[in-house]
């Protein structure tokens, strides 16, 4: 350290002196200046040595440690990359090595495939013999019976040994060639053997409709329909009789008759998803296209057994294009049939005018055929798989049902100037009858399965529909027509009010007389059984009558309910505000009022109720009060008039003579319209 500071001391000395500042004053003032430094530093060493023996020992083992640790990751870091390197150089050779191994395993195993068919070759054509012996394949239903083949045992023996041997080599085939978790039979092929006696009936299909052959006609898919339906019908016995039973030895649970549809459908899907997309802008030729595989699936399905869970024909018509193509051919057709039906000479005449047990309705031609073309659609969609494709023919069915209801609401406008007339009344029954139909349609089974599948639908996510109405769908509380039953029980309500309306001022007319009659001056009566009818209300009387004739006779039998119990009620309103609360009466007046409502008016009420009176309850009880003798008329005014803890209250006092509708008030003004009180 001394040597270091000497040195500095010279460096400084040698500074000086090249700048001329050796004099004394300056060299006693480097010499301080060192000395200061030399504290400096000795001081600053302390505190370095203090520090460095006071930092904890854990610190400096984990220093150590961490120092170690990195040495040790460096080198497996270097293992690691040298391991890397030597496992790529030997996979690369073993990967070298493997690959013409692959090759030779593959053409091993094509050989051995050749090989197995080469060696079922002799099988095949046996086989086809054996067929041949069997008479197959059976073309058209046999006339007569078989010519059983020579040595039937011994042609069976060989059926069932080459069955079992085309069994065998498509099991060894499937194994090979088909992939994992696709043993359901609706992605398994068709059994070997079936295949084998398919290719004479596919020979069979291309010639006659394929190509130009005058059976390949686009308007008449029937004829290749109704071709493969009939050999399925005309091989069902073969299958059952001669295959059957040697599958069911051989085990599989392989059908017979289920593998032959399989094979024959396998022609027809292909031809009919052809002929779709050539007709799909031809209306006349898809509908009738949709028409014929509709019948086709209903026959299979029915006829040859056919299971629910593979497909037949009718997932084709769910291709979008044809589906709206047929959503949209629908919708037109039904629209030209409701232009027709509704401009038919017979549009609004019934056609069981006629047959009064089958015409409880009344509904005109034109609803029921509206609704008849509304079934028609239900069936034609009901069989398809798609709730999603049958929710679509839902949706138009009720744009129909609503276009309708329009139509009728137009024809009904131009009526309304008379709602007596007949098809004023058609239209009020067809009306009926449509929310009648809708409203089975809600209770029916298909139909809450499909309002099962729309709650499904919005609960996904599906356009807008409220969640009240979403819960009340969920629940069944409602159904998927309500909202056409409310427009429709509107436009009902709305045509009933009109037709009473008319129907009141025609009796309001003829009751003027009536409502005029001086009953004041009416004298008492001893002897009830010589009363008669007020001549003023006959004219009254009978137009009430030829009223309730007319609608029975054009309304159907729920319609007219509703009509006379609601003409009841007006009648009821108009004879209490007008005739009784219009007039005072004397006692003569009070009993003559009496006999014509309960002997005449009642009465004419008396075909369609047991108790014709409670519809008019107003009136009725207004005849008890201004009927009472007069002790007990006055007793009861006087105890209606207490106003102070009246005991028995005033609804008590009126029950026991028979009024329960009329409030106190109102009894008091009725009996204030009695003329004659006994005196006080």
């Amino acid at each position: 350290m001394a040597d270091v500071e000497t040195e500095r001391a010279q460096d400084m000395m040698s500074v000086l002196e090249e700048y001329g500042l050796t004099d004394g004053l300056c060299v006693r003032a480097v010499s301080e200046l060192l000395t200061t430094l030399r504290e400096e530093q000795t001081v600053l060493t302390q505190q370095v040595r203090s520090i460095s023996s006071s930092l904890p020992p854990n610190v400096c083992s984990a220093l150590c440690a961490a120092e170690e640790a990195q040495r040790d990751m460096d080198a497996l870091l270097r293992t690691e990359r040298s391991v890397s390197n030597t496992l790529r150089q030997e996979g690369q050779q073993w990967v070298d090595q493997l690959l013409p191994l692959c090759s030779t395993v593959d053409v091993i195993q094509r050989h051995v495939l050749y090989l197995q068919y080469l060696q079922h070759i002799q099988e095949l054509r046996d086989f086809k013999k054996v067929l041949s012996q069997l008479q197959w394949p059976i073309i058209a239903p046999p006339t007569q019976a078989l010519t059983p083949p020579i040595n039937s045992s011994e042609v069976m023996s060989q059926l069932e040994l080459l069955l079992s041997q085309l069994l065998a080599l498509q099991s060894s085939d499937d194994i090979i060639s088909q992939p994992r978790g696709s043993s359901s039979m609706v992605d398994r092929p068709v059994c070997l053997p079936v295949q084998v006696m398919l290719m004479p009936l596919r020979k069979r299909f291309r010639f006659h409709f394929s190509g130009n052959r005058q059976t390949n006609c686009i308007s008449k898919p029937e004829w290749y329909l109704t071709q493969v339906l009939m050999w399925m019908e005309s091989s069902s016995s073969f299958m059952d009789d001669n295959i059957q039973p040697v599958f069911d030895r051989i085990g599989g649970g392989v059908n017979a008759r289920v593998e032959l549809c399989r094979g024959l459908l396998t022609l027809v899907q292909e031809k009919v998803s052809s002929d779709a997309c050539r007709v799909l802008y031809d209306d006349v030729l898809l509908s009738h296209l949709v028409e014929e595989v509709l019948q086709f699936e209903k026959e299979l399905r029915s006829s040859h057994a056919y299971p629910a869970s593979l497909p037949g024909l009718i997932h084709l018509l769910l291709d979008d294009s044809v589906l709206q193509k047929w959503l949209s051919v629908e919708k037109k057709m039904a629209v030209e049939k409701m232009d027709s039906m509704l401009s038919s000479e017979n549009a609004w005449s019934s056609q069981y005018k006629d047959v009064s047990d089958l015409d409880e309705l009344k509904a005109p031609d034109c609803a029921e055929t509206f609704m008849t073309l509304l079934q028609v659609i239900t069936e034609r969609y009901r069989p398809l798989p798609s709730p999603s494709a049958q929710l679509k023919f839902l949706e138009l069915q009720k744009e129909l049902v609503d276009d309708f209801r329009i139509r009728l609401t137009q024809v009904m406008k131009e009526e309304s100037r008379c709602p007596l007339s007949l098809r004023y009344c058609a239209i009020l029954n067809a009306v009926n009858y449509i929310s009648a139909i809708l409203t089975d349609w809600g209770d029916n089974v298909f139909f809450l399965q499909l309002q099962q599948a729309a709650v499904s639908q919005c609960d996904c996510g599906v356009k807008g529909v409220a969640l009240t109405e979403l819960g009340r769908l969920a629940s069944l509380e409602g159904s998927l027509f309500d909202d056409l039953l409310a427009l429709l029980e509107r436009l009902r309500e709305d045509m009933m009010g009109r037709l009473l309306e008319w129907n009141m001022r025609d009796i309001m007319d003829k009751s003027r007389a009536y409502t005029q009659q001086r009953w004041l001056s009416v004298p008492s009566h001893q002897d009830q059984s010589n009363m008669s009818l007020s001549s003023s209300a006959c004219p009254m009387m009978l137009c009430v009558r030829d009223t309730l004739l007319n609608l029975h006779q054009v309304l159907s039998s729920t319609l007219f309910q509703r009509a006379w119990q609601g003409l009841a009620e007006r009648l009821d309103s108009f004879i209490y505000q007008e005739v009784i609360l219009s007039n005072h009466f004397s006692e003569g007046g009070a009993a003559q009022l009496q006999f014509d409502m309960n002997r005449n008016l009642f009465p004419l009420f008396g075909h369609y109720s047991k108790r014709p009176e409670n519809y008019f309850k107003h009136v009725k009880e207004a005849c008890v009060l201004l009927c009472l003798s007069g002790g007990s008329a006055l007793l009861l005014r006087d105890a209606l008039r207490q106003t102070e803890d009246p005991d028995p209250p005033p609804g008590a006092l009126l029950n026991d003579v028979g009024v329960y509708v009329l409030s106190p008030n109102d009894a008091l003004i009725l009996l204030g319209l009695r003329a004659a009180w006994p005196e006080q």
